[in-house]
């Protein structure tokens, strides 16, 4: 369990040492810097936050800055943070949804704008309960199997997704300070399962390029770089915990699970796409 604590409020001053790694948005702007600091890590969310990592991954703390909600401390925390800690832990995390089906997790792992959320409130609003919308945590279960294990009950939508899936009736959660996505709440209307599940098909999501529904099975090895690319990672300098990281997505990539799908990105064809992708995952002989 993480320790996670807010300090207090202060402005974000700049900093002597350069950062060992920085993340950029879809437009190109700075969304995250990442720093060693004599306890461990600090993540810098520029004109949002500050979140003091320590090295083993079990203490976090956030210094907001002034005017930022609780809301936004508590989204990037959940959804940014706390995976990146995990992963200092030896933990495998992925950008990544999943939900449940017949007992089992279907996960869908892909880039910002693939549709992840998109699926998982499409399956959750039809009785199909969502594990998480981002930041899979997958951990060894027995015989050889993997489980799924739940996050926060909450999924993030843009606008065109929301007008289309999402009821007038659902609870939603405060806005948050960076984005105009909406945060919509488990419940009556979205059904979300809070217990791990054996974890039966991945899906690697495509661009929506093609013209016709695709899957396609993958290799052990794909498997491996697509795991690898869509990794919460705090540290990818630090090499014991990288071929630690290394050696668990090379067990996790022997499952005989992985497939490349795509679809046309038409609202209109995704209840097809949903039904599509509960029968795949529930067929046998797929190996």
């Amino acid at each position: 369990m993480i320790d996670f604590t807010t300090v207090s409020t202060s402005n974000q001053l700049p900093l002597s040492q350069v950062s060992f790694h920085e993340m950029t948005l879809p437009d190109g702007s700075l969304w995250s810097q990442f720093f060693r600091t004599n306890a461990g890590y600090m993540i810098r969310f520029p004109d949002l936050a500050d979140f003091q990592v320590s090295a083993d991954g079990l203490y976090v703390s956030c210094s907001p800055a002034p005017d930022v909600t609780e809301a936004t401390i508590q989204h990037l925390y959940l959804n940014q943070v706390n995976p990146l800690a995990l992963s200092i832990m030896g933990k495998l995390v992925f950008h990544a949804s999943a939900v449940e089906v017949g007992g089992y997790a279907v996960a869908f792992v892909g880039e910002s704008g693939r549709g992840k959320s998109t699926l998982a409130a499409s399956f959750a609003i039809n009785g199909f309960r969502f594990l998480t919308d981002d930041g899979l945590l997958v951990e060894a279960g027995g015989n050889d199997d993997y489980l799924a294990l739940p996050s926060h009950p909450s999924i993030r939508l843009w606008q065109d997704s929301q007008e289309v899936l999402i009821s007038r009736e659902t609870e939603t959660a405060q806005a948050l300070d960076f984005t105009s996505k909406g945060r919509f709440l488990a419940g009556k209307h979205i059904a979300f399962c809070d217990q791990p599940r054996p974890l039966r098909r991945v899906y690697f999501l495509g661009d929506g390029s093609v013209e016709a529904l695709l899957f396609q099975r993958m290799t052990g090895t794909e498997a491996i770089v697509e795991w690898t690319k869509h990794s919460f990672l705090l540290d990818v300098e630090e090499k014991t915990l990288m071929a630690g990281q290394f050696n668990q997505v090379s067990k996790l990539a022997c499952q005989p699970i992985y497939y490349r799908l795509d679809y046309p990105r038409c609202f209109e064809q995704l209840t097809q796409v949903r039904q599509a992708i509960v029968e795949h995952s529930q067929a046998e002989g797929l190996h």
